[in-house]
């Protein structure tokens, strides 16, 4: 270790486990080698000494964490060779049991995504599982999945191999030195105060673990992380186990297993963890031990050795507890600090820091010389949570207990967090419940999901990837709005009101449509970061000539917030307020929507006085609200924002003016499918900060001639100027009405693989499930490709025909929407 503390370095990195040393490897290979790591005791004193060390995938749902393990397992796989470090590794595979016909359907769909994205898996017997994994009973099991690349390495040794890699191109590692605060000044971090005194940083870097959130909370940050009792246990060496034996995963009994010097090491990711420390975690807790909860563990216990039966008959040798950090949401925190300038995150990594330390490193530290994400970084930016949201003792202790095995056990569409509600909910939350609404969970909103005919059938009787019981009243629900008017509590919507002598030129400049329209409009527009990547598609209304509404996803609301602010000028005069608590959206929508609100708005709703996408105060009744002639649904009708102390009076005589016009109540299953049926697009889900606007179809709102230009402009240029994309944007329709298409199945273009779905749904409308996806082939992909090309979709090993279409398939020409 290094022992002269310097007084100034370009980047100081807080944390000296599995992560810290990560980002200190990386970023020393990008050539930024003036690098200081800090560690408050010993390198990898924290929880990445106790780390199992299992490389492997289980189901990777995203791009982004494909790329991240595929890095991580090629790094570790090579880092002794590289350094001359010892790291453990090796290569003996990795194996996981489907015992139900669901498990199977997730695995199948699973593993087609990710062979998509270069990870090796099959599908074998249980008569093959066993012949690999020859200690386990996998009689009730229908069938296994084996990934024969993955490995196991030893997390401290793999640690020290990164810090020497990162010592040898230049960067100082020192251990026994604490961090007291970091040092900030007009907005920025500037360096670092420490035991042993001060360090000047051009950047400070958190990764701390689960010191993190008590780190960041010294500078005023948010970092909703809680610390979680994990459990393994090592039996005694059992006779004639291979050294080489696979690694087992079994989501059925949130258990898994693998060889530890001759015996069986079983690990738990129990459905009622326990959170531990609240409050704070103790400064001084290093290489630290948790007193085992036996009474708690033992059925937990029980289950996992009904998987290997002779492991019960084995002594125990070890039964361990230690902390491992979640987040609310079980991705991580990575990403520069909301309102806090070059400091960074790098925690939260759900008890996979190992595996995912080395992508995470990789991630961040071309975040930092690059100036933007290399990879998609919507469902880990450490900014959605900017809103303070999710970090109270009380919510960490009641999310908790369902983390561990959230993380680990079987998924399925639309099965949100049970735990914590209640965090974000509308004014109609009584009224909507009352309606038979059956509610989901997004970024702590309570959302209808679908409306049941009365309360006490709004319930999921079985979580399944085909149609579940709700399926029938959300197609009530879809026909309403194409055929009547549905109304949806749409309040999650994030709202911003921008103010100021400079609003117009701070939203002109992030915006790639032009923003200088006369009050009244609202335009739809993409912002790009310089790579010409998607930070946010949005809506920003003119209400005045200094005042403007920008409305966002529930899912960007922070990182539309700190994009905004992070881009005002030092000279610039803009304010940007938070209005979402104060503004109850509620959607009209649907070809009898204009009759409904007539009845209760003395307004000229007519289609010259209120085209589509304007804006104007209306009067409902006895109050007065925005109406916003715009639609994410395809139909005619309003966004109307009306203050939540009006909320239930307007929902209340927009219910009773719609009883003669057949009006429902519609959740967000019916918005995803009225949405998809469009190919109206949604980031953060369909479009990522590594795309376009370009390739996903949007270049209209995209104005390369604005006089001014905006952030993103010639690197969108050069795009357009490329002629033809290779890869573009596309919807697809399923010819067989039976299949359901949910996110990632494959699309084949002439037998080939060239993409995948990103977001299905079924389109009631059309007759069959419906997705948007980007395909990418080697030549452009033009109108005649997309014609004459023969496209099925793979979903769990079978292959559907489908059409696919660069324009809408429902309503191409727009005449439902501006009727």
């Amino acid at each position: 270790m290094t022992t002269s503390l310097p007084t100034q370095a370009q980047v100081v990195i807080i944390g000296g486990g599995s992560i810290g040393c990560n980002i200190a490897y990386h970023l020393t290979e990008l050539g930024l080698t003036d690098v200081v790591v800090l560690e408050r005791d010993k390198l990898t004193s924290g929880t990445t000494w106790h780390a199992a060390g299992e490389i492997v995938p289980a189901v990777l749902g995203a791009e982004w964490e494909c790329k991240l393990y595929l890095h991580g397992r090629n790094l570790i796989a090579g880092l002794e060779a590289e350094t001359g470090q010892a790291t453990g590794w090796r290569e003996v595979g990795y194996i996981q049991p489907a015992d139900t016909h669901e498990r199977i359907e997730e695995m199948r769909r699973g593993a087609a995504f990710m062979r998509l994205q270069g990870i090796e898996v099959h599908e074998i017997s249980p008569k093959e599982a066993a012949e690999r994994f020859p200690i386990g009973d996998f009689s009730n099991t229908l069938a296994a999945f084996w990934y024969p690349k993955e490995g196991r390495t030893n997390p401290v040794d793999t640690t020290m191999a990164l810090a020497r890699g990162a010592r040898n191109r230049g960067a100082k590692v020192f251990e026994d030195i604490a961090v007291k605060d970091i040092l900030t000044r007009d907005g920025r971090a500037v360096g670092v105060r420490t035991d042993q005194g001060d360090i000047a940083a051009e950047h400070v870097v958190i990764a701390a673990g689960m010191w993190s959130r008590q780190i960041g909370a010294q500078a005023g940050l948010n970092l909703p992380l809680q610390a979680a009792e994990h459990y393994y246990l090592i039996t005694e060496q059992i006779e004639g186990l291979p050294r080489d034996l696979p690694l087992l995963e079994d989501p059925h009994n949130w258990s898994y297993y693998r060889e530890e010097v001759g015996g069986l090491l079983v690990g738990l990711f129990e459905p009622d963890a326990a959170p531990w420390m609240v409050d704070a975690i103790p400064e001084g807790f290093s290489f630290g031990e948790i007193e085992p909860d036996w009474e708690r563990m033992a059925p937990h216990l029980e289950a996992a050795f009904k998987r290997v039966p002779s492991v019960a008959e084995a002594g125990v040798r070890k039964f361990f507890c230690g902390p491992e950090s979640f987040t609310p949401d079980l991705a991580p925190l990575v990403g520069e600090a909301p309102g806090l300038g070059n400091c960074w995150v790098a925690a939260g990594m759900n008890s996979l820091g190992i595996l995912y330390g080395p992508g995470i490193g990789k991630t961040l530290a071309h975040w930092i010389v690059e100036g933007h994400c290399p990879v998609d970084h919507t469902a880990f930016n450490v900014d959605r949570f900017a809103d303070g949201s999710h970090n109270t003792p009380a919510f960490r202790r009641a999310r908790t207990p369902e983390l561990l095995a959230k993380s680990f056990g079987a998924h399925f569409p639309n099965d949100s967090f049970k735990t914590a509600r209640g965090l974000k909910r509308s004014p109609l939350y009584d009224r909507l419940k009352a309606a038979g609404a059956y509610f989901s969970e997004s970024h702590g909103w309570d959302l209808p999901d679908w409306f049941a005919p009365s309360p006490a059938q709004a319930q999921i009787d079985t979580y399944s990837w085909g149609r579940q019981n709700w399926f029938g009243w959300h197609a009530e629900e879809h026909r309403a709005a194409r055929e009547d008017a549905i109304l949806m509590d749409m309040s999650s919507m994030s709202k911003f009101l921008v103010q100021g002598r400079d609003a117009c030129a701070l939203l002109d400049r992030l915006s790639g449509n032009t923003i200088d329209v006369a009050p009244g409009r609202v335009v739809y527009t993409a912002w790009a970061n310089t790579a010409g990547g998607f930070e946010a598609d949005l809506t920003v209304t003119r209400i005045a000539q200094d005042r403007f509404m920008v409305v966002v996803g529930e899912n960007s609301h922070g990182h539309t917030e700190t994009w905004m602010r992070r881009h005002i000028g030092p000279d610039e005069f803009v304010t940007v307020t938070d209005v979402t608590d104060g503004i109850t959206q509620i959607n009209l929508h649907g070809p009898k929507a204009r009759d409904i609100l007539a009845k209760v708005s003395t307004a000229d709703l007519s289609n010259d006085s209120f085209p589509f996408m304007s804006a104007a105060h209306i009067d409902v009744g006895l109050f007065r609200v925005y109406a916003l002639r715009v639609t994410y649904v395809g139909e005619l009708g309003w966004e109307l924002h009306v203050p939540s102390l009006h909320a239930v009076q307007v929902y209340d005589l927009l219910v009773e003016a719609g009883t003669e016009h057949g009006l429902r109540n519609a959740g967000m299953q019916t918005l995803s499918s009225l949405r998809l049926e469009k190919a109206y697009r949604d980031f953060g889900i369909d479009v990522d900060n590594t795309d376009n606007p370009i390739e996903a179809g949007l270049g209209f709102a995209v104005k390369l001639n604005k006089p001014d230009g905006f952030i993103g402009r010639d690197a969108l240029a050069e795009i357009k100027a490329a002629g033809t994309p290779k890869r573009r944007m596309l919807q697809f329709l399923l010819s067989d009405p039976e299949p359901l298409m949910h996110g990632n199945e494959i699309i084949h273009l002439n037998g080939n693989p060239v993409g995948y779905i990103q977001i299905g749904a079924y389109g009631h409308s059309l007759g069959g499930a419906v997705g948007i996806g980007f395909v990418e082939t080697a030549e452009p992909m033009t109108a005649d490709v997309v014609k004459t090309g023969r496209w099925t979709i793979e979903i769990a090993d079978s292959h559907i025909s489908a059409d696919a279409s660069l324009k809408p398939l429902l309503d191409p020409t727009m005449e439902r929407v501006k009727k």
